[in-house]
């Protein structure tokens, strides 16, 4: 029985690399904002009620929204890749590959340390040389394909209202930075916190700054924002579906479980904290894989398996 060891969940707390992953995030998302134009948002079909908070003309208080399941259905991740592997980036065993791993690691219920390091390599290794720009202007593309019509109308609502309140709404992910703030500008929002990958001169290294923004990190870059902004953490919103962000929620003075999973609706009521679904159906199971598949790296880990074609060759 000890070599089942890792399937027994870890608590883990913030380490050095979290703190190097949330400061870098925070920053790559400070420098994004200011490039990213508010686009007009589109009609809102939800009915979904006004919430009584936020509070109008409190420019001490953010909102901090998590994106795999909470703002969009299914993990930003897993549509790049369809994208990547549309655009050819890797080939159908190493998609086929790649799903069959999410799908035991979900099965699994909990991140075993090597896999995600194995997985974090992969990824890192498809876009080593690619330029900055080329994936951006891809995931632009792959935006439109597959991720716009998997918003929440229910949580975008929530991100709107923030927004009528004059407050500043961020994406707090572990999807590459890119790759979010791509999505929050379609949304107009203000910009993303995500996992950001080391690039020279325009080119991806292959490095990620400090580890991918995930639990804990996503705490400490959402404490590094606020510092950064002259924020009040406890004026503050933030809003997730997993129990991974539970560091994230316990953050701020205002924290809610959206299309929560069963750890954090049971953390939540405990707490009072308030919870919305927008899910439909009994259980409302997600939509593709964990965030926390958060392999991090700027293919948005979708190319995870291609570590046994590079190691082949």
């Amino acid at each position: 029985m000890a070599a089942l060891g890792w399937l027994t969940p870890r608590r883990r707390s913030a380490t050095a690399r979290s703190v190097l992953a949330g400061e870098a995030a925070a920053e790559a998302a400070r420098k994004s904002s200011q490039e990213l134009t508010q686009a007009e948002p589109e009609p809102e079909d939800s009915k979904d009620p006004e919430p009584e908070f936020p509070v109008a003309g409190d420019d001490l208080a953010a909102a901090f929204f998590d994106l795999d399941n909470t703002v969009m259905q299914g993990a930003a991740i897993f549509h790049f890749g369809r994208g990547l592997y549309k655009r050819k980036f890797f080939q159908r065993r190493e998609l086929a590959r790649f799903a069959w791993q999410q799908a035991w690691f979900r099965l699994a219920g909990v991140e075993d340390p090597e896999h995600m390091q194995d997985a974090r390599d992969s990824a890192l290794s498809i876009v080593k040389g690619h330029r900055v720009s080329e994936l951006m202007s891809i995931g632009e593309e792959i935006y439109d394909e597959y991720m716009a019509d998997r918003i929440w109308p229910g949580t975008r609502a929530l991100a709107q209202a923030h927004l009528d309140a004059g407050q500043k709404v961020w994406l707090v992910t572990a999807a590459p930075v890119e790759t979010a703030t791509i999505i929050a500008r379609r949304l107009g929002l203000t910009g993303a916190l995500g996992t950001v990958a080391e690039s020279m001169d325009g080119v991806y290294t292959g490095r990620l700054v400090g580890e991918p923004l995930h639990g804990p990190a996503k705490a400490e870059a959402v404490r590094a924002l606020a510092a950064a902004e002259g924020l009040d953490l406890d004026r503050c919103a933030a809003y997730s579906d997993s129990h991974n962000d539970i560091p994230m929620l316990s953050l701020v003075g205002h924290p809610y479980a959206i299309n929560p999973d069963t750890k954090l609706a049971r953390y939540a009521r405990e707490r009072e904290w308030r919870l919305r679904d927008y899910r439909t159906g009994r259980k409302a199971a997600k939509v593709g894989i964990p965030a926390a598949a958060g392999v991090g790296a700027l293919a948005g880990g979708t190319a995870a398996a291609v570590a046994l074609h590079r190691r082949r060759r």
